[in-house]
């Protein structure tokens, strides 16, 4: 079926009446009255929003654009700092590269972001999402911003049926052909909203939505199974242990985790790696070890993991790993999301009061 109905115009002016009010953004009125996005504002933001919904990434920008107000603060900011300050948030190598991109940015470029996708592209982190997010939103160039929310519009605007990801770049192109030369920013802010308020994965609510007499999907009345996706493999899960020791004067052990790799650069509990099978491990430090009888479960995004969790108080002498730190300078709202949970069931049980 061919959708000659749809267009950018009616999109956007469902747009100028019902855009979401963002912290990152510059609604549609304030643009047209001629008030320009900031770059770094749709950079920062993009990052975060990758693979993390709106309401969780609200609160983190505001504390780090108050924190870091220029991408040239972002850029001369300490490592250890951003990574505390991005705890929870998670995925940790979009904090790192986020360091790497700002300080290209600050140091090499004169603290201006490029316009283009072509030069977007070159900065470090920065893949065709977000360099299609940047150029468009912050510089209103014609660019195809192709995330979730976009894939399942179109999907359904065009009743594609071939499964995701192989019809990804089908996708993009159809998307493509509706993107428009003016109020391109608008218009792939626009789309996003479409998606994640009306076109949504479930129950999409297409009696009001601005595109629906164009809507393929919808005139087969299949939109709510569109997009498809080819079958996940099952999620393995792996095992783990961790070790948290805390010395007679209070001080507690932790390591800082390998830049490169899962929670790179992050702080956390020491011990063993993380396989499908319980693997091999040696204590930090030589104490009397006492396993909880709870197991701390995280899912990431490729595997569940198990941590078997170890404690000793009192303990003397030096670690083979990490360092023991004075409880006034830690924070566990500086940890990850997984050793927080460590974290939560070790507290109740530890034997003074941290």
């Amino acid at each position: 079926m061919q959708c000659q109905s749809v267009n950018s115009a009616d999109l956007l002016s469902w747009y100028d009446e019902y855009a979401r009010e963002m912290p990152w953004r510059v609604g549609p009125h304030e643009r047209q009255a001629g008030v320009l996005p900031d770059p770094y504002h749709v950079w920062l933001s993009e990052v975060m929003l990758q693979q993390t919904t709106v309401a969780a990434v609200r609160d983190y920008f505001v504390k780090f654009t108050t924190r870091w107000p220029t991408v040239s603060d972002w850029a001369s900011a300490n490592d250890a700092d951003v990574m505390a300050a991005w705890a929870g948030l998670g995925y940790y190598a979009r904090a790192r590269n986020l360091l790497k991109c700002a300080r290209v940015v600050a140091d090499e470029i004169g603290g201006i972001f490029p316009s283009t996708e072509a030069a977007l592209l070159k900065l470090p982190g920065i893949g065709p999402y977000t360099a299609a997010a940047v150029s468009s939103i912050a510089f209103d160039v014609q660019a195809t911003v192709l995330d979730g929310n976009v894939e399942r519009v179109i999907s359904r605007i065009h009743a594609v049926m071939e499964p995701l990801p192989t019809s990804k770049e089908h996708l993009r192109g159809l998307a493509a052909s509706l993107t428009p030369a003016d109020r391109a920013g608008d218009y792939a802010q626009a789309i996003m909203d479409l998606g994640a308020t009306i076109c949504t994965p479930r129950s999409p609510k297409c009696t009001i939505c601005p595109w629906v007499s164009g809507c393929a999907a919808n005139h087969k009345g299949i939109a709510a199974e569109l997009p498809r996706k080819t079958p996940k493999k099952k999620v393995p899960t792996r095992y783990g242990v961790v070790y948290f020791a805390q010395r007679r004067d209070g001080a507690i052990l932790l390591e800082r985790r390998p830049d490169k790799g899962l929670l790179g650069g992050m702080l956390g509990w020491p011990g063993s790696a993380w396989d499908t099978t319980q693997p091999f491990h040696t204590p930090p430090v030589t104490a009397d070890w006492t396993t909880l009888n709870t197991t701390v479960r995280h899912t990431f995004t490729h595997f569940h993991l198990e941590l078997t969790v170890l404690t000793a108080n009192d303990v003397t002498g030096s670690s083979i790993v990490g360092d023991f730190y004075d409880t006034a300078d830690f924070k566990p709202t500086d940890l990850p999301t997984v050793m927080r949970k460590v974290w939560d069931v070790v507290m109740p049980r530890i034997k003074d009061d941290i």
